[in-house]
C-alpha cells in the first residue's frame, strides 16, 4: 500500500526525530592521523635508517652507522634538540632491495619514526622512493650517489654527497686530461648501482667524443668477477672505471694486474676506500684512485686544516675508543650533523614539512669540511667537492699532483 504524500513526510520525520538521540550519542569519528608529527613527542625525536649491518656491504653500513651515532650521542649529551633526545632507530637490510622495502615500511607505520636517515646502496633506497612521497616523510643523507635521488627533484629526499655522475664526470676527466689515457673500460655490478655509474661514465666520455671500449660486470653478492675481467682486458683497456664493492673490485684489479701490470684502477666512493686498501695489501705498484665525497679523515693534514675532520675524530674516539676514523664513518657523521640541524631551524614544533623547509633554508653553512653546506627550494644537492686519493703503502691519500699521481708523496 502507498502512503499519501503528507502521511510519507510525517512518517519520515518520526524517523527523523527516533535517530537523531541516538546518533548525538555516538562518539565523534577519529580524527585524521596527523603523519607529519609522527615521530615526535616533547622528549623524543625518532629517526630510522636501513642499512647494511650484515653481509658482503655490512662495512658500509656499519661505519655509516657508527659515524652517525658518534655525532648524535655527542648531541644528546648536550641536551638534544630543543629538548628533545634523537633516537636512531636501525634494522639491517644485508644490501637487499625487498629487506629494504620491509624495514622501511615497518620504520614508518610501526616504528613511527619521524624521518629516515643514513641509508646505504642504490638498490636498496631507490626502491624505497614511492613510500617517501606516499608517507611524506624526509630520508636525509644516504650513502649513495644515485641520479635516481636527484632528477626528477624528490621534495623529501635530501642529498648530502655529490652525485655519482660527479665523480665519474671528474675522475674520467683526469684520466683522459692528465694521464693522457685513450683507452677506458667500465667494470660495474649488474644492478641499479652499477647501471647509474656506468651511465655516469658513458656520459663523462662521451664529451670527449669517446665511449668505453669494454664493459664487464659481475653480479650483485657474488666474487664472480672473470667474464667481465676478460671483457676489459681482450679490449686492451688503458685504465678500467670500477663501479663495485670492495671484495669483487679487489679481485678484479688484482687479476688485472697479472695481465696488465701498468692498467691504471679508479673506483668510485661507495667501493669503501679503507676496506679495499686491506683487500688489496701493500702492493706499490698498483695504480689504483679512488673518489671521495669526504675528505680521508685518518690524514694529520686533513684533521689539521678541517675542523669537522677532527671534530668527527675526537667524538668517535669518545663513543668507540680506539677505533680509526674513515671516509665512510665521516660521511655518516656529516649526515648526521645535516639531519640535527635541520631540526633545530624547524623550531620547537616542527612537523615534516616545517623540517624540510628548515633544511631549505641553509645556505653556506660550514661543517668544518673544505667546502660548505647549501640547499633552496627545488634544490636538495648539499654538497659538490669530489676529492681524489690514490693507494700509497697501503692506505688512501690525497692526490696532490696530477702531473705525477702515483710518485710517492714528498718526491721531488
Amino acid at each position: 500500500m502507498t502512503l499519501p504524500r503528507p502521511a510519507l513526510a510525517k512518517a519520515a520525520l518520526l524517523l527523523l526525530a527516533l535517530i537523531l538521540p541516538l546518533s548525538a550519542c555516538q562518539p565523534p569519528p577519529p580524527p585524521q592521523p596527523q603523519t607529519g608529527k609522527l615521530g615526535i613527542t616533547p622528549t623524543e625525536v625518532r629517526i630510522g635508517a636501513s642499512l647494511p649491518l650484515s653481509g658482503h656491504a655490512a662495512y658500509l653500513g656499519q661505519e655509516t652507522l657508527r659515524g652517525a651515532t658518534a655525532y648524535l650521542s655527542h648531541v644528546n649529551a648536550r641536551g638534544g634538540v630543543h629538548g628533545r633526545q634523537i633516537t636512531l632507530v636501525a634494522h639491517d637490510d644485508g644490501y637487499d632491495p625487498p629487506r629494504c622495502v620491509a624495514n622501511t615500511q615497518r620504520l614508518i607505520v610501526e616504528d613511527e619514526v619521524f624521518a629516515l636517515s643514513c641509508y646505504v646502496g642504490t638498490p636498496t633506497t631507490t626502491r624505497i622512493l614511492p613510500m617517501l612521497s606516499e608517507a611524506r616523510i624526509p630520508l636525509v643523507g644516504s650513502f649513495t650517489g644515485a641520479y635516481d635521488l636527484r632528477e626528477p627533484f624528490q621534495r623529501y629526499v635530501i642529498n648530502v654527497r655529490p652525485s655519482y655522475y660527479q665523480e665519474t664526470a671528474a675522475a674520467v676527466g683526469h684520466l683522459i686530461e692528465n694521464l693522457g689515457l685513450k683507452r677506458i673500460g667500465v667494470f660495474y655490478q649488474f644492478d641499479a648501482y652499477g647501471f647509474d655509474g656506468l651511465k655516469g661514465a658513458e656520459l663523462a666520455l662521451k664529451t670527449y667524443g669517446m665511449t668505453p671500449v669494454a664493459r664487464g660486470s659481475y653480479v650483485r653478492g657474488t666474487m664472480d668477477v672473470e667474464d667481465g675481467l676478460w671483457k676489459i682486458l681482450e679490449s686492451q683497456a688503458q685504465a678500467a672505471v670500477i663501479i663495485g664493492t670492495s671484495a669483487p673490485s679487489a679481485k678484479f684489479i688484482k687479476l688485472a694486474r697479472e695481465h696488465n701490470p701498468d692498467m691504471v684502477f679508479y673506483a668510485v666512493s661507495f667501493v669503501g676506500a679503507e676496506e679495499i686498501a686491506k683487500a688489496l695489501g701493500p702492493d706499490e705498484r698498483a695504480k689504483v684512485l679512488v673518489s671521495q665525497v669526504m675528505p680521508p679523515p685518518d690524514l694529520p693534514e686533513t684533521q689539521a686544516l678541517l675542523w669537522g675532520v677532527k671534530e668527527y675524530d675526537d667524538l668517535l674516539n669518545q663513543s668507540y675508543p680506539g677505533h680509526p676514523p674513515t671516509a665512510v664513518g665521516l660521511e655518516g657523521f656529516i649526515n648526521a650533523k645535516v639531519l640535527v640541524e635541520g631540526l633545530r631551524r624547524a623550531g620547537p614544533d616542527p612537523d615534516r614539512e616545517r623540517f624540510i623547509e628548515a633544511v631549505e633554508s641553509i645556505r653556506d653553512y660550514s661543517l668544518g669540511l673544505a667546502d660548505t653546506l647549501a640547499y633552496g627550494p627545488g634544490d636538495h644537492q648539499g654538497l659538490e667537492r669530489v676529492y681524489f686519493t690514490k693507494l700509497e703503502k697501503g692506505r688512501f691519500v690525497l692526490v696532490t699532483d696530477w702531473a705525477r699521481p702515483f710518485a710517492p708523496r714528498g718526491c721531488d
